[in-house]
């Protein structure tokens, strides 16, 4: 079987793109300088007959810049289209873009819905009004459905963990020597130095980074708010003591902490597993306080919904917290479901612990501002008790804010996990996490790249498209 090339009989396109990225970095260059020598265009109106010309040199920097562009974004369309049309006629690209088939066609489906009913959807409808934010959605929901679809091995081409003999650090598009029946026939992004596929890691790692990035930073959320309600409503002791513990976390070295973590002493002493215990019990209790707060006065309704809600959450909790043979042992093997390797445990404690004195000081600092609005007077006046007033009128009208910064912070907690796999801290070592595939691959960086780079793309691309969703997020909820 004949090696892959890139791009296969569409290599006549690569002219024209080269063409189109180059146009397009000049004009970004031309247009970074006109904006520091021209920091503002002086129009220059001409009226001829009615006619005005009014187009200063920044102006015909910028109307470059978007053409180019939509030139390069044409291209890559075509690429891409000719790529499912043709698949491995099309090289590497064809193939790769077939075997994200289905990562298309759900990303093409959720925007088709999300645009048709934008108006109904609130905030997430405004979203589509946002060319950045617009971006940086496809960009987060393709790793986010590239990782679901992952997980069920519908993209993959081989087993991630598996040793195929003779294609150890081998360049991308190698064919295997005797493929098996049903087999894939090449390493489409090369073999790093164990000879595993580098694809079917990558897009296994992303599943390692949707399974626990978005959830941790929810935990890390729940603990905040929680937290950080009270200290902003209500001030005094209990601000300063609250305050003086996220800072005294916060001004503690964040790798350090990763480290005294996963050593086998700490373990050993069951201190992640204690730490869960605290830290996973916080969404029991906003819950609780939640419901409470708002049903306390129709008893009936309130059994109910504390029942339907916090019954589920506890056997979640003590599933989740339980292990068998450890010192926090509360369930009997029978009814513990739910099995987290030690490891992912200790990162996911970790980062939770981490990021939860930094929301504390968001949601604090945004208690302590809406508490002085109006509203919350005339619910003050109605006789409503404090932790309603905290649950059901201070934290809606927080939920701008607090939603962007969510999406940037799943963005760090994307970045420390890919510092903890490439540190080797916590996740098992045949991970295919992104951080110990780069740090696998940069190993033999001097003498191949492909190893380290596209997992190195996954990362940047994930993060930067939270950035971006996280900007148009809030460039729409400044217009409410």
């Amino acid at each position: 079987m004949d090696p892959l090339s890139w791009t296969g009989k569409i290599a006549f396109l690569d002219p024209f793109l080269f063409l189109a990225l180059g146009l397009l970095a000049a004009s970004v260059a031309v247009w970074v300088l006109l904006s520091i020598v021209l920091p503002e265009d002086r129009a220059i109106n001409v009226t001829a007959g009615g006619a005005s010309l009014s187009s200063g040199p920044r102006d015909l920097a910028t109307l470059a810049v978007k053409a180019a562009l939509m030139a390069t974004t044409a291209l890559l369309l075509s690429y891409l289209v000719l790529g499912l049309i043709m698949g491995t006629g099309a090289g590497i690209v064809g193939a790769i873009a077939q075997q994200f088939l289905p990562v298309w066609i759900a990303l093409v489906l959720l925007f088709t819905l999300s645009i048709r009913y934008k108006r109904r959807l609130g905030l997430y409808g405004k979203l589509f009004d946002s060319p950045i934010g617009m971006i940086g959605f496809g960009l987060v929901m393709f790793w986010v459905f590239t990782g679901i679809f992952g997980a069920f091995d519908l993209i993959i081409t081989h087993d991630p963990l598996a040793q195929v003999s003779g294609l150890k650090n081998k360049v991308p598009g190698t064919a295997l020597r005797n493929p098996q029946e049903g087999d894939f026939q090449w390493y489409l992004l090369g073999g790093d130095n164990l000879a595993r596929d580098v694809f079917s890691r990558m897009v296994k790692g992303a599943w390692e980074v949707v399974k626990i990035a978005p959830l941790a930073t929810l935990f890390a959320f729940m603990v905040g708010i929680t937290l950080g309600l009270p200290a902003g409503y209500f001030g005094g002791k209990l601000d300063t003591f609250l305050s003086f513990l996220a800072n005294l976390i916060l001004a503690f070295p964040v790798i350090l902490l990763f480290y005294l973590l996963v050593t086998p002493e700490i373990v050993q002493t069951g201190l992640p597993q204690y730490m869960a215990i605290v830290l996973f019990a916080f969404p029991l209790i906003f819950f609780y306080v939640l419901i409470n707060a708002r049903y306390r006065t129709q008893p009936a309704k309130n059994y109910l919904w504390l029942a339907a809600v916090l019954l589920p959450m506890l056997i979640l909790y003590l599933m989740v917290v339980n292990e068998p043979g450890s010192k926090v042992n509360l369930l009997p093997a029978v009814l513990d479901r739910i099995d987290i390797p030690g490891g992912i445990l200790v990162v996911f404690v970790s980062v939770v612990f981490v990021n939860s004195p930094t929301v504390f000081r968001i949601v604090r600092g945004l208690a302590m501002d809406i508490k002085t609005r109006d509203y919350v007077a005339a619910a003050q006046t109605r006789g409503e008790r404090p932790w309603y007033i905290m649950l059901w009128e201070v934290l809606p009208n927080a939920r701008g804010p607090l939603i962007v910064d969510f999406c940037l912070r799943i963005g760090y907690t994307t970045i420390l996990l890919g510092t903890l796999g490439f540190f080797g801290l916590g996740l098992p070592p045949e991970s295919p996490d992104w951080g110990s595939t780069i740090n696998e691959g940069r190993k033999l960086l001097a003498i191949y790249l492909h190893p380290a780079l596209p997992p190195a793309f996954a990362l940047l691309s994930m993060v930067l498209g939270l950035n971006l969703l996280a900007d148009g997020l809030r460039e729409e909820s400044l217009k409410d």
